[in-house]
């Protein structure tokens, strides 16, 4: 919904080269990337692009190298200057604020968190998280009791006085993180901020982005080159190539429709069955059975389109009864309860959960997985032939 949007950008351009804006009208008759540089000796970075990020959502922006990620990440701080275009951050055009305003917005609406950490060698780890707030003007004691907040929340309580050279790769990035977290700012620009660590490291620090993520709330730009990452982070996904947006969706909507053959060749080597959750691929719920009797539960029964349902009592999800049973009992006792052993256990799944990691349950019963929220509501159901239908057709792909 629009009211959601933080960040909007609209026509965004980007050309780099001392005459920019006299080549611009080549750019808008389509001149592509390599014939303007062979024409006029300048690069086109973005070409434009029109996207907008949802408050409080992970936000990914994917491409190869020379793609024009960075680019885009840089101007929403405007590390980079747009050649043309608008970047509305809460219906604040960024390109229109003064030295003063931008430094007073970066300071406060915007954190970044680099690739290479980023660190000031000289200072402690406690004096490289409270950073932020020095130059904010915040009193030292206040700041560094944030910082130690952060610190401890990052997983790196106790290494206040240590400097950036005694740690490791992935404790230089959470202080990295701690830094950009400490400020309070609304928005993290993230830039290829894992691709530097082993991938255990890197593993584990997309584990605590996403469990910080679901306390904090934030608002996150997140670059990266890595399709896996990109699947496991975002809430959305935009893929970029040679500085053009081809592709802007929901990370199952990336993998599942891909819109280009570009767009394809990038997913086609991902593993669907640990990419993917049981929301992607579920059915409608249209076979639940609630009635407390077993002529009420018959009757609900017929009007299904199978011949099983699922079994919901006061008390939630029971299992599953089939007609067949049903039909039977009611012949001597329609008015009686439903009773217990007359509903087969079948486990519920959850939509959260990863394909992978349910594929024995359902290989394992004829029936389709009743899929049950949090909350105990039914969500939908998750058959063996849809599920073998969307990971065969990635190996289709893929041969």
């Amino acid at each position: 919904m629009a009211e959601q949007a933080l960040i909007e950008v609209r026509n965004l351009y980007k050309v780099f080269g001392k005459k920019a804006r006299q080549v611009m009208s080549s750019v808008h008759k389509g001149t592509g990337k390599d014939e303007l540089l062979a024409e006029t000796g300048h690069t086109l970075g973005l070409r434009d692009i029109n996207l907008s990020v949802k408050r409080g959502e992970i936000f990914v922006v994917m491409g190869l190298s020379g793609s024009g990620k960075s680019t885009l990440i840089r101007h929403f701080n405007r590390l980079i200057e747009p050649t043309e275009g608008q970047i509305l951050v809460d219906g604040t055009d960024v390109t229109k604020l003064n030295k003063k305003e931008l430094e007073q917005f970066r300071r406060h609406k915007m954190s970044m968190v680099f690739q290479r950490f980023g660190l000031l060698p000289h200072k402690t780890v406690l004096d490289n998280v409270a950073y932020g707030l020095s130059v904010q003007g915040m009193d030292k004691s206040e700041r560094n009791r944030k910082a130690t907040e952060w610190l401890e929340t990052v997983g790196l309580k106790g290494y206040e006085s240590q400097y950036p050279s005694q740690l490791s790769g992935g404790q230089q990035q959470r202080v990295g993180l701690a830094r950009a977290l400490c400020t309070d700012a609304e928005i993290l620009l993230m830039d290829e901020a894992f691709s530097a660590l082993d991938p255990l490291i890197r593993s584990e620090m997309q584990d605590q982005l996403i469990e910080l993520q679901a306390k904090l709330h934030k608002t996150i730009i997140f670059i990266t080159h890595d399709l896996d990452e990109a699947l496991r982070l975002g809430d959305r996904i935009v893929i970029l190539k040679d500085g053009e947006l081809v592709q802007m969706g929901r990370p199952e909507e990336i993998l599942l429709q891909p819109a280009t053959d570009y767009v394809e060749a990038f997913v086609k080597d991902v593993n669907r069955a640990r990419a993917l959750t049981v929301e992607t691929v579920m059915q409608p719920p249209l076979n639940r059975i609630s009635a407390s009797t077993i002529g009420g539960a018959l009757e609900q029964m017929r009007k299904l389109p199978e011949n099983y349902g699922y079994y919901f009592s006061d008390k939630g999800y029971q299992g599953i009864v089939l007609q067949e049973a049903l039909e039977e009992a009611a012949k001597t006792n329609a008015d009686g309860s439903l009773k217990d052993d007359m509903v087969e256990e079948l486990d519920a799944i959850s939509p959260d959960a990863i394909l992978e990691s349910i594929i024995p349950d359902t290989m394992e019963t004829e029936y389709p997985l009743p899929v049950v929220d949090s909350d105990g509501e039914l969500q939908g159901e998750l058959c063996r032939s849809d599920l073998i239908e969307v990971l065969s057709d990635a190996n289709t792909q893929a041969a």
